[in-house]
């Protein structure tokens, strides 16, 4: 825990459900929350209205990030608009592109001189960032998401990306840098060892957060007994091995 305690980067939980939301907000290693619109569905959020109010007014002392879905600029900016208007906590999540791959740097800029903390996601490109940053009014906080996870789905390493990320968004100070996706706890080591501001979690991860600090001798010998319990408990055997008649006796 004394390790988790010293970290600098910030720990946003990623998910959709509310009971969950509520509950981890009493975990004071939680400093924000991230949803999106797969997540909502697959939560079965049926108004998206709804739901987002309902979050901000559970937890309204710490930035909720819900994203727009709209997949014009024009709509992108008037969703943003409309959900800004939720709560003061929100932070409005705006994609990187619209699904033709037009970059989305006038709504990110319209916004942004509006005072409205968007939440710039699903980039995978340092390029990327350079751009979102242009866009940002030095004035306004932002968030900067890189799928951290997603390019080391393709076999990158992201960390040296993270880091130039880091050194990109330094023109911009009040904007902060979100590793996005992770796929393992050493992620959040990484993410704070790079100088990330944030890292995002589901609930998977952060079950492994009491791992953190843990024996690793305990934990082999941990290991080695859920191998003999499942194995006496599925009830496994091995027979005795059969003699080779062909194979001669070493006197």
């Amino acid at each position: 825990m004394e390790r988790l305690k010293q970290l600098r980067v910030k720990l946003f939980a990623d998910g959709a459900d509310f009971d969950g939301i509520v509950a981890l907000a009493a975990n004071p290693l939680i400093r924000g929350f991230t949803t999106n619109p797969t997540l909502a569905r697959n939560a079965g959020v049926r108004n998206y209205e709804e739901f987002g109010r309902k979050v901000l007014a559970a937890v309204p002392n710490r930035p909720v990030s819900l994203e727009v879905f709209a997949d014009d600029f024009s709509g992108m900016i008037r969703q943003a608009r409309a959900i800004a208007s939720w709560g003061k906590s929100v932070n409005v999540k705006i994609p990187v592109t619209n699904t033709n791959r037009e970059f989305a740097g006038e709504v990110i800029r319209q916004l942004s001189a509006e005072g409205i903390v968007v939440n710039v996601t699903a980039i995978t490109t340092v390029d990327q960032v350079r751009r979102v940053a242009a866009n940002l009014s030095p004035d306004v906080p932002a968030i900067v998401s890189v799928f951290a996870g997603r390019i080391a789905d393709t076999g990158v390493d992201p960390a040296p990306m993270m880091a130039e990320a880091v050194k990109v968004l330094r023109e911009r100070p009040k904007a902060e840098l979100l590793w996005a996706s992770p796929r393992e706890l050493l992620n959040v080591f990484q993410a704070d060892a790079v100088g990330c501001h944030i890292i995002t979690a589901t609930k998977d991860i952060l079950a492994k957060l009491s791992l953190v600090g843990k024996d690793l001798d305990d934990y082999s010998l941990e290991t080695v007994k859920m191998f003999r319990r499942d194995a006496v408990a599925a009830g496994f055997e091995i027979g005795d091995p059969v003699q080779d008649s062909s194979v001669r006796a070493v006197a």
